[in-house]
């Protein structure tokens, strides 16, 4: 077996060597936007915000990309994984200058961004050849491998000259080729592959590579890391546009004083990781962000005029930072930088030298989304401030909550430990959790959890789940509040000065759903494999980023409409929000009350449509946060709107929700699942059905919620309708939650087959007043027409989730007869759990599909009748499923009136 001790030096060297090299020109052709996407923009004439994600969009990718290829390198080894990705990155460099619109250059920069997944692939594959004494010096040496942005910054825009940008393009793509071949020809495979693949052993799996995520410290790093390399990116990319304008320099002058920063945030990270070995990181985590903050504070300074009454009269002066000074401070600011990333990547080979792909690959992904997310928020900010400084008063906020964080997670830890326990600290304290096995104690995770048995359910489970439902609920609520928040916002935006035909209001409208049901999907499995109390806080914070960002787009009607497609399409971390929700809270009940239990997340949560189209409206006609808020925007009748408080008025209640989580919710251990072993409800017939059959309950809820206020409006133009709009939902939300009984009294099956017919009939109303609209009292009918298709989808997306358990409980059985007693229950409740999460991902594009077909159906044929004739086809489709399968004399659930627990489950 090959260890890490009979390596000889020369091969060290080599793979040092090589790895940083690639590493070099895949960064030089990841930020190659910083030069040539300023005479692309010129070529295009783009806005601000249209540049600014042109250069961020690479980063996008390449953030992104690092979790999977850390995750393929540990798996298959970085010789293969790191050429492969060269090669890709290589080729779409090339077919970068086929383009010819906006839109294909953001296609081409997507595959260009594959340069970026680089580092967590080199990471990954140099740590391997050191042991922990060296690693920290190593992996700081291949991190210098940034200089690349300094490359690009002083040779392309001399090429650029020469051969205009297209020949920066191909010229960068054949050496990254070049480089490809090259590094596959003398790299080796690292030790620890070639011992495992001589041993004979497997590779981890997804989910033993991904369980320290749940550690917050792998978090907080990632915090830091945002900064450290996420700002240097942004920076990078956003220098030489920056200098150009505040400057005047020419884009060879502006290239060459922004290589000074790339530079010293690049070379010094050799000297960092040395530092780290030698002082220890935290330090170096402190000098970063101390250091930083003070230069930040001084860059952030915009150039400002003073007038002070004197004795003798007024006293003028002003104060700007001039261009040398800038520079000087810039470099500075780059040196502590690179001592930042180094430091952070310190600990990773040592405290998981397992799972340094898994947890590398978040730690890289976060601060590359820093990359792609800050030059975006730096062109907001420079529209909406108008102050090029802003940028640097940013992350002097980022750098300021960093620290903090840093230093009470620090405190806190010292605090805790007492005599010799003190001097056993290491370096980073907030370490001592993962890094002590007396630190081990799982508080939040429950080791034990059976709720079937009566005495263990009424002794403690009981207490427990319900505190883990009452704390999942208001999230939920917020999730979909997020989620939704565009059903009333687009019906106000043209009356504030926001020029947008129907087709693109109703684009805005569908797009939250469908993203929300596309992360549905992959939020489905997240819970076993992460654990539901890390999931639930990080996906309930995550509604801070749609939430403040529709406060601040909607102040300015110059804001451009793809500005407002990418906030639509954020929206959908909400709806993504459902699945993972329901998936967690299946596992505390058993099943007797699983029903309820389900109907009471889902009934209360589903709330949050009705609760946001009734604060909305009030909220957004009020100052109610005063001067933090902004100013309000005039309407085209005289009036005022506060229309960012559509999306303020959420951000306080969403921290407390994640606080909540974080605090007071747990995870199941019996519940940790990997990706493969809930992938076989695939295989499952009834996962498809109940796909179509709750696209048909709760699809219809959450579309007709997406479109309900601005059909009504166009439809009734004399209506005020969003005084009324938010009764659908509540009346959905509330009959979900209140007839979860009915469906564990008198059967899943029966309770869906009536709601189905029910929903035909109300269709049929809503068609027929529809038809009359212009009689009088044609608004109430097809206003109580449509309350009764909400009443009636919320029994149905009760009495669907309550056949799910009943159904797997009965088929399981069946399917796998060789399990019996814990590991049949715990089958059945593994896979609908999964179950009940994907079909509410499917379920969810009815947010899209209705909303959309509205407007087809309008610009087709006039009005929206088309469309609901089509709804109706499909609940018949249902209707004849439900009976065929469910139903029927015969059919699987024909008896079913005890609720979902089958006698095969409960005699086994």
């Amino acid at each position: 077996m090959m260890e890490k001790a009979q390596v000889t030096d020369a091969e060290r060297t080599r793979a040092l060597g090589l790895s940083t090299i690639a590493f070099t020109a895949c960064f030089a052709v990841w930020t190659i936007f910083s030069i040539i996407g300023v005479e692309i923009k010129a070529e295009l004439g783009l806005n601000e915000f249209e540049f600014g994600l042109l250069v961020a969009t690479p980063i996008l990718t390449g953030s992104l990309t690092r979790l999977i290829l850390g995750v393929w390198t540990e798996k298959y080894g970085g010789r293969i994984v790191f050429t492969t990705q060269m090669l890709l990155t290589a080729a779409a460099t090339w077919m970068l200058t086929w383009a010819s619109s906006y839109t294909m250059y953001l296609v081409a920069a997507l595959g260009i961004g594959l340069a970026g997944g680089s580092f967590i692939i080199g990471v990954a594959y140099v740590s391997r050849w050191y042991d922990a004494g060296r690693q920290g010096t190593a992996l700081g040496i291949f991190g210098a491998g940034n200089v690349g942005a300094a490359v690009t910054k002083f040779v392309a825009p001399f090429v650029m000259v020469a051969l205009g940008w297209q020949g920066v393009a191909h010229v960068w793509a054949a050496a990254l080729a070049l480089m490809a071949v090259v590094f596959y020809l003398f790299a080796k495979d690292d030790p620890a592959l070639v011992a495992r693949r001589k041993s004979g052993a497997k590779a981890p799996s997804l989910a033993e590579q991904f369980a320290p995520l749940q550690n917050l410290q792998v978090w907080r790093f990632s915090l830091y890391y945002f900064f450290v390399f996420g700002a240097f990116v942004a920076l990078a990319l956003w220098m030489p546009h920056y200098l150009v304008d505040v400057y005047n320099h020419d884009i060879r002058t502006a290239g060459m004083s922004a290589a000074a920063f790339s530079l010293s945030a690049s070379l010094f990270r050799a000297y960092g990781g040395h530092l780290s070995d030698r002082f220890g990181a935290r330090a170096v985590m402190y000098w970063t962000f101390g250091f930083s903050l003070i230069l930040l504070f001084m860059l952030s300074y915009p150039p400002t005029d003073y007038v002070i009454q004197g004795k003798d009269g007024p006293i003028a002066f002003s104060t700007e930072m001039g261009q040398w000074p800038f520079v000087i401070t810039l470099f500075v600011l780059g040196f502590f930088m690179s001592l930042g990333k180094a430091a952070v990547f310190k600990h990773i080979p040592v405290y998981y030298p397992g799972h340094v792909g898994a947890v590398g690959g978040l730690v890289g992904m976060i601060g590359g989304l820093g990359g792609f997310v800050l030059p975006i928020a730096f062109g907001a900010l420079l529209d909406l401030t108008g102050i090029y400084t802003s940028c640097f008063a940013l992350l002097f906020v980022i750098v300021a909550i960093s620290l903090a964080w840093m230093h009470l997670s620090i405190r806190a830890m010292e605090r805790g430990a007492q005599g010799a326990a003190l001097d056993e600290l290491p370096q980073l304290p907030e370490m001592q959790e993962i890094h002590h096995a007396n630190q081990q104690a799982r508080t939040r995770v429950l080791d034990e959890w059976n709720p079937e048995d009566k005495t263990f359910w009424e002794d403690k489970g009981r207490r427990i789940a319900r505190r883990n439902l009452w704390i999942s609920i208001p999230a939920l609520l917020l999730a979909f509040s997020v989620w939704m928040v565009w059903s009333v916002v687009v019906a106000r935006l043209p009356a504030i000065g926001f020029d947008f035909t129907p087709g693109e209001l109703f684009w805005l409208a569908a797009l939250p759903g469908l993203s929300g049901a596309t992360l549905r999907i992959f939020y489905s499995f997240m819970v076993p494999i992460f654990g539901g109390r890390l999931w639930t806080t990080l996906s309930t914070a995550s509604l801070l980023l749609p939430a403040m960002g529709i406060g601040y787009a909607v102040q300015n009607p110059e804001t451009p409409y793809l500005i407002f497609l990418v906030l639509a399409l954020l929206c959908g971390f909400g709806g993504g929000n459902f699945a993972s929700s329901m998936a967690n809270i299946a596992f505390f009940f058993p099943k007797a009350e699983k029903g309820n239990a389900l109907a009471l997340n889902a009934g209360l949560g589903n709330l949050g449509v009705s609760v946001m189209q009734f604060l909305v409206p009030l909220v957004i006609t009020a100052g109610v946060f005063g001067a933090l808020g902004g100013q309000p925007q005039t309407m085209s009748d005289g009036g005022q709107l506060w229309m960012q408080n559509a999306g303020f008025v959420w951000v306080p209640f969403i921290i407390a929700a994640t606080i909540a989580a974080w605090v007071g919710m747990n995870d199941i251990a019996d519940a940790k699942a990997s990706f493969k072993e809930q992938a076989i409800i695939f295989s499952r017939k009834h996962n498809w059905i109940m796909c179509v059959l709750y696209t048909g309950t709760f699809g219809s809820f959450i579309g007709y919620s997406a479109g309900f206020p601005l059909l009504t409006k166009l439809q009734f133009p004399d209506v005020n309708a969003l005084q009324f709009v938010f009764l659908g939902p509540l009346v959905g939300a509330l009959s979900r939650a209140g007839t979860g009984w009915v469906s564990d009294k008198f059967g899943g099956g029966r309770v869906t087959f009536w709601t189905f017919l029910g929903m035909i009939v109300a269709v049929l109303g809503v068609i027929f007043f529809l038809g009359i609209k212009e009689q009088p009292g044609a608004f109430w009918g097809f206003f109580a027409s449509f309350m009764a298709l909400f009443f009636l989808t919320g029994i149905g997306n009760a009495s669907t989730f309550q056949m799910i358990p009943a159904i797997m409980a009965r088929e399981i059985p069946r399917l796998m007869p060789e399990l019996d007693g814990g590991a049949l229950r715990r089958q059945a409740e593994r896979e609908s759990a999964a179950i009940i999460a994907f079909t509410s991902a499917i379920a969810a594009y009815g947010a899209f599909f209705i909303p959309k077909a509205y407007g087809t159906s309008i610009a087709m044929t006039g009005g929206p009748v088309a469309a609901l004739w089509g709804f109706l086809g499909f609940y018949a489709i249902c209707v004849a499923l439900t009976w065929a399968y469910y139903t029927r004399p015969g059919g699987l659930l024909a008896h079913d009136r005890a609720g979902p627990a089958a006698p095969a489950i409960s005699a086994a």
